[in-house]
């Protein structure tokens, strides 16, 4: 039987929280959307999109198989005021993974496709071969934000490369009790996985991060995001208008939960408009659409299916 889906809970009076980004509604069999939106000058957050669409497979999946990896590609730019539409295609089903490739959809073109694998848990050798950066636990440090992730709080160690304007090694939780479901935490593992960028240490006044290309993630070991996790971002490379870095995601007690993987564009800061400001505009609260039918009109129905039919020859990035 597959993953039945997660209570919703801790609904706040500010907003809906980062379970009801996950509270997707299926509308046909593998077809799901979900709902909550922000009127906000931002393009919609990746962590956002890959996390509800990892969360569209597992509801596809037998409740025994947990994520094990996945890849992800950023095809356009998503609106964080529409909602989103995800169509999971079932790969396989063998004794011991289960494959499966989802599409995220917004009027009716393709925004992100995503690969995920899953897996029933097997006894074996466990070993780790580099440990984990020695830093202050997260109560001898002192409360920071990082801007966007819903229900989130952070703690901020010393930084690997002071100076940079977002931090590449923080300590995060979700502040909300989440289900024992290890999809539910696979899932906030990912949201959390596409802040910040490991590229910031490489901004030498010429070129600078851009929008994210392709997302990688591997769990390695469960982990509760409603406990503290570090992550560690590590940049490797520029070439060729694009960077890479990984990063790594572990346990409160060092232990190694996952790993990471990101390219983006790697480009000169275009120049700024005259008098234009540095003071990033404020977001509105988010709120759920709960009284859009679907489909929303008559021909949205055929735009999502012509989308998936295109999915593999989707438009040019950026």
């Amino acid at each position: 039987m597959p993953h039945a889906a997660a209570p919703v809970v801790g609904t706040s009076a500010a907003g809906p929280t980062l379970l009801d980004l996950l509270d997707i509604e299926e509308i046909e069999q593998d077809l799901y959307r979900a709902s909550v939106v922000f009127d906000e000058p931002f393009p919609l957050y990746g962590g956002q999109v890959a996390a509800q669409a990892l969360l569209a497979a597992g509801r596809t999946v037998a409740p025994d198989r947990a994520p094990h990896s996945l890849h992800g590609y950023y095809l356009r730019g998503g609106v964080s005021a529409k909602p989103t539409v995800f169509r999971v295609e079932r790969d396989r089903d063998g004794r011991s993974y289960s494959a499966r490739r989802v599409v995220a959809i917004q009027d009716g073109k393709v925004i992100f496709n995503l690969s995920a694998s899953f897996s029933v848990t097997e006894p074996g050798v466990d070993r780790e071969v580099d440990p984990g950066p020695e830093v202050p636990r997260p109560a001898d440090l002192p409360a920071a934000e990082l801007p966007r992730l819903l229900s989130t709080e952070s703690r901020l160690p010393p930084q690997p490369y002071p100076g940079v304007e977002w931090p590449t090694r923080f300590w995060a939780r979700c502040t909300l009790d989440l289900p024992a479901s290890p999809l539910v935490h696979a899932c906030v593992l990912t949201y959390l996985s596409d802040i910040s960028s490991g590229l910031l240490a490489l901004h030498d006044g010429v070129g600078e991060t851009g929008p994210s290309l392709d997302h990688a993630v591997w769990f390695h070991r469960p982990a509760r995001l409603d406990d503290w996790v570090l992550l560690d971002l590590v940049p490797h490379t520029v070439a060729r208008a694009r960077g890479w870095y990984t990063g790594t995601v572990r346990r409160a007690d060092g232990t190694l939960a996952a790993s990471l993987a990101q390219e983006s564009l790697f480009r000169s800061p275009p120049p700024s408009p005259a008098g234009a400001g540095t003071e990033a505009p404020e977001m509105a609260a988010p709120t759920k659409i709960d009284t859009i039918p679907y489909p929303a009109e008559p021909s949205l129905l055929a735009e999502v299916t012509d989308a998936i039919r295109a999915a593999g020859t989707a438009g040019a990035r950026a």
